[in-house]
């Protein structure tokens, strides 16, 4: 493979008045009231209480932090080495590659039946570490791609507003499951609507903003190195937290917390760093990225609820297992009363009125066994006179 490792002004313009255009600010503000909701909603399934447990025993949270900050901006320097790109596309890469963990990760983690408040929790922590991680990180990994001073480049401003527009919402959402439970179904139910028709208007004005102009970044070597990002972010997210033994449920929203970045924010740092003639079609390689790292997100998804379907999950397994010990105990409650099967307190309360039951049908074969009894005692009587 010949290594095209020059930087030079290329032959692309931006459409007229991108990004000032009304379906560019139309799109703006559908995206701010589309993670305002998405947030709200996710707030409602999380506890304050365990939102305290992973501050208090941040292992978690940790590995986390180890697996975005150190998978993620690693990768990205690597595929860029491995293929061969010039000077602009490797930055561009490496900027997504440095950027915190976006949204999306926390929707990928409640379908992937995850810890929800991990998922929150990193995705704020890695935003707050963002004012410091990414001016060092695009300091270290920079070197010798780029000459001019990144660290100047990066949105603090708009980290800030991510992370309020993170942290509101999910502090309502929060306050409606612990004080108003009763509203949080209506909250769902809306929420999951408002999402849907709010999905289809951002692709369609996307489409209509973008159009062709994103065919030009869809080159090999760019195809490859954002379809393998995501997908190595997923798979060593996964790993790492499995060799250090967290759950499957947090090993999950580790899974997803490193795939996934923040699109929004390389996207400005690469709008406020170099002009258009001078990026050329590399300002859409963030979009480029979001759209595998959505379509690889979903497919895991898919994978995981079907094998979920094939392989009866551990509590199902027990219950069974359960429900048949009680069973057996059965015949022995109908004979003198007593309970084998008292111990296990999840399935006390059936064994009780089993056995409430079972003493009632007692009575009752008694009731219609005593004819019978009494013609028999009858019978004896006279056979002794």
């Amino acid at each position: 493979m010949e290594a095209h490792n020059v930087t030079a002004p290329l032959n692309f313009t931006l459409p007229p008045n991108f990004g000032k255009r009304p379906t560019d600010k139309a799109l703006s503000v559908i995206l701010v009231f589309l993670l305002l909701i998405i947030m709200l909603s996710l707030g409602c399934t999380m506890e304050f209480g365990k939102i305290k447990a992973h501050f208090w025993k941040p292992k978690g949270l940790a590995i986390a932090l180890i697996a975005q900050y150190g998978i993620m901006p690693l990768t990205a320097f690597t595929l860029g080495k491995v293929f061969q790109l010039n000077n602009i596309e490797a930055l561009a890469i490496l900027v997504c590659g440095c950027s915190p963990g976006g949204t999306l990760s926390n929707v990928f983690s409640l379908a992937m039946k995850g810890d929800m408040n991990l998922s929150i929790v990193m995705t704020t922590c890695s935003t707050f570490f963002a004012l410091g991680m990414m001016p060092f990180l695009l300091y270290v990994y920079s070197r010798g791609i780029y000459d001019g001073d990144l660290k100047s480049k990066i949105p603090y401003k708009g980290i800030v507003i991510s992370l309020v527009l993170v942290l509101i919402p999910c502090t309502i959402g929060i306050f409606l499951n612990a004080k108003r439970p009763q509203y949080v179904r209506y909250v769902h139910k809306g929420g999951r609507i408002i999402m849907l028709l709010l999905s289809v208007a951002i692709i369609a004005l996307s489409v209509i903003n973008v159009g062709k102009s994103i065919m030009f970044v869809m080159t090999p070597h760019l195809l490859a190195t954002s379809s393998l990002m995501p997908f190595i972010g997923f798979l060593l997210g996964y790993i790492l937290s499995t060799l250090f033994r967290l759950n499957g449920r947090c090993s999950r929203t580790v899974s997803m917390e490193t795939g996934c970045q923040n699109v929004q924010l390389c996207s400005t740092i690469l709008n406020v760093t170099f002009p258009p003639e001078e990026i050329g079609p590399l300002f859409f390689f963030p979009l480029l990225y979001m759209i595998f790292q959505l379509g690889e997100g979903v497919l895991l998804i898919f994978i995981f609820r079907c094998c979920e379907k094939i392989k009866p999950s551990k509590d199902k397994t027990k219950m069974t297992y359960t429900a048949a010990e009680i069973e057996e105990t059965i015949p022995g409650t109908l004979g003198n009363g007593t309970h084998k099967g008292e111990k296990c307190s999840p399935c006390t309360a059936w064994s009780e009125d089993n056995s409430v039951q079972s003493n009632g049908g007692e009575q009752k074969m008694k009731e219609h066994q005593s004819p019978v009894s009494s013609l028999s005692s009858n019978a004896s009587r006279n056979y002794q006179n």
